[in-house]
């Protein structure tokens, strides 16, 4: 499909806005770090709910939304795709909130390599020698975090495995981003009111409510997850996949960038070892990526 310059240039700048957005949400998640990491989910969930079905409204999605929530091999796939994303949520607050800031960001380092393994082994896609060299160094920096850095493993692998999941689920389901996103937070909304009552009930209480400036910071939540989602969308429509790929990796160096400086966490060897590794395979990677393209361009 032949995009028009102007259109390029708004996905470009759809696809900034959503990473920027991303790569500063440790800063904001600094605001609610003393709120615990599952009731923030729960409150981001009911918060992102409504703005959704705004933003839908005004985009004219509400009957998209309607027809997946009366189909239900749909549902059935959404929800799937709905747990994969709480849990990525959940995983990823947890980690800012416990310090574990290199460790999220390179979870995010690895996703876009565990989406082209995915591909090859789940859709068919083929690797050339290039690709396979840069899965190859990825998979020694993995392997170093496992020789050294066994503790937050899980943190890295579990972020990438799991919105990687998440992406070839949203793949193959014919929803929309956004009516999809509408979709798993009308499913997640009732575990999550469950979750924010629990809360409510507890000695502690609800972390919502009580002083409405935690309260206010608590609701734009919904908004720092529905609005680059949906600038994320508007670039995927516009902008070449594999540009788009590239843009991708800005989000993980922001986060770096803060651990090293708001954060000032300590880079463990093994950490710094694996990130280097990880660099690299991103470098042959976006290599390949271009001179695939050069013949197209000729």
């Amino acid at each position: 499909m032949n995009e028009s310059p102007a259109s390029g240039r708004s996905g470009l700048a759809a696809a900034l806005g959503a990473y920027v957005i991303w790569g500063f949400l440790p800063l904001y998640l600094i605001l609610v770090e003393t709120v615990p990491a599952t009731e923030f989910v729960a409150w981001r969930v009911v918060w992102t709910l409504p703005l959704c079905l705004l933003i839908a409204s005004l985009r004219r999605q509400l009957a998209e939304i309607a027809g997946a929530l009366r189909n239900p091999r749909v549902m059935g796939v959404l929800a799937i795709s709905a747990f994969l994303i709480g849990l990525n949520w959940l995983v990823y607050i947890w980690a800012i909130q416990a310090g574990e800031v290199f460790a999220a960001s390179l979870g995010y380092y690895i996703n876009p390599l565990i989406n082209v393994l995915l591909g090859t082994m789940l859709l068919g896609e083929r690797l050339n020698r290039r690709q396979w060299i840069a899965v190859s160094i990825a998979a020694v920096g993995i392997a170093i975090l496992l020789a050294g850095a066994l503790t937050t493993l899980w943190i890295s692998l579990t972020l990438a495995l799991s919105f990687g999941a998440y992406g070839l689920i949203r793949k193959k389901v014919p929803v929309g981003a956004l009516p999809g996103l509408t979709v798993e937070s009308i499913i997640l909304l009732l575990p999550a009111l469950g979750l924010a009552g629990w809360y409510a009930a507890s000695p502690a209480g609800s972390s919502f409510g009580h002083d409405w400036g935690l309260s206010l910071v608590i609701v734009l939540g919904g908004a720092l997850t529905a609005i680059p989602l949906w600038l994320f969308a508007v670039a995927a429509r516009r902008m070449d996949y594999s540009a788009l790929g590239f843009i991708q990796f800005l989000s993980p160096t922001i986060v770096f960038v803060l651990g090293l400086t708001v954060f000032d966490r300590p880079l463990m060897p093994a950490q710094l070892w694996a990130f280097v590794a990880i660099w690299i395979a991103i470098a042959v990677f976006v290599w390949d990526l271009r001179a695939s393209r050069t013949p197209a361009a000729r």
